[in-house]
């Protein structure tokens, strides 16, 4: 009998499976498919009516565990974003946001970890601390009930949510490359994107491999001492060390790297902070994303336009794209940075 969930399998793993029970390769194509079609309904077992497969195929595969996470509380904010909170099973609660893209589609913000061992200054997540990383299957079941429940087509995953991907690196990829597949998820991979506050080694790995992903790597500073401050993770990989794996990481993709910048009032919005970006970033092909900071402590506040406008004009010296990413949900405790597995705000969805 197969240990692992269904939903914890890669496609090729389940492909295996289903020969191992005298199923052939289209056959499991079209278990694929009926595991990960819209609206699946529960009443009729996980393949629902399989008239290519044979009843002793479909009841094998019905007797092996699929891997189900509880959904504790839904919320929607007023600009359209949900917040719901999972429990699973294997411990833990977490959570996963549901993002309107120009009333035309959803983005699936996916954590990856309960809690996160980083501990960002400025982040919610960071103060919960880490319990454990999520396993495929449960990143799977994030986007697949969001998907069930969106009014609109999911047609973009960012593994943003809670956690660091990269100190859960296999799996994330694992899932990422589930989300992509024929007849499953079907999302395309350039659609995808996983962020990273700068764990070395893995962009390293992630640079020299061929995935079809979007990266983004989180710096809010390029002054070591106030990155630092801001950033624990600097201690562990310093400022240098991050820019070059950036280096590598555009050298390797020919692509521009996408470099989040999270905005603090008087704190990262100067003149200083400009030239440290130039001086780290010269000759490297990026784009800045800047980010509001949301801190529900209050400690840290996003700068007002006043200052925001100073800094974009001095930014523009730089010569390199500047966007502004939208942080919604906060009302509901979904903006970036605010995700701690909480119930809050907004209006909740039965």
């Amino acid at each position: 009998m197969l240990e692992r969930p269904l939903n914890d399998l890669d496609f090729d793993e389940l492909v295996h499976f289903v020969e191992t029970l005298g199923g052939s390769g289209p056959q499991a194509r079209r278990i694929f498919s009926a595991l990960y079609r819209p609206g699946r309904d529960p009443s009729l077992g996980l393949l629902g009516r399989l008239d290519e497969v044979s009843p002793r195929l479909v009841s094998q595969i019905e007797r092996a565990p699929w891997g189900s996470l509880r959904v504790l509380d839904r919320r929607r904010a007023s600009d359209g974003f949900v917040k719901y909170l999972f429990e699973s099973p294997l411990g833990g609660r977490f959570e996963t946001v549901r993002i309107p893209l120009f009333d035309e589609k959803h983005v699936v913000c996916v954590s990856s970890q309960v809690g996160c061992a980083l501990g960002c200054d400025f982040c919610a997540t960071g103060r919960l601390g880490f319990s454990r990383h999520l396993e495929t299957w449960e990143m799977v079941e994030q986007v697949r009930v969001l998907r069930d429940e969106a009014p609109l087509p999911v047609r973009h995953v960012v593994f943003m949510g809670m956690g660091e991907p990269f100190l859960n690196e296999k799996r994330v990829l694992r899932a990422a490359h589930l989300f992509t597949r024929s007849g499953g998820l079907q999302i395309a991979g350039r659609n995808i994107t996983i962020s990273t506050a700068g764990i070395v080694p893995a962009i390293r790995r992630y640079a020299a491999a061929d995935h079809p992903f979007r990266l983004t790597f989180s710096l809010t500073s390029a002054i070591p001492q106030k990155r630092l401050r801001l950033m624990p993770i600097e201690k562990r990989y310093p400022l240098p060390e991050l820019i070059d794996a950036i280096r590598e990481f555009t050298r390797l993709r020919r692509e521009r790297a996408v470099v989040a910048y999270v905005a603090i009032r008087g704190l990262n919005t100067g003149p200083e902070d400009v030239e440290a970006l130039r001086a780290a970033f010269e000759g490297i092909p990026i784009k800045l994303d800047l980010i509001d900071v949301s801190d529900s402590t209050g400690r840290y506040q996003p700068p007002d336009e006043a200052e925001l406008r100073r800094f974009r004009d001095m930014l523009q010296t730089l010569r390199v794209p500047i966007g502004r990413r939208y942080s919604g949900g906060k009302e509901i405790g979904a903006a970036c940075g605010n995700l701690a597995a909480t119930c809050q705000g907004g209006e909740p969805i039965d």
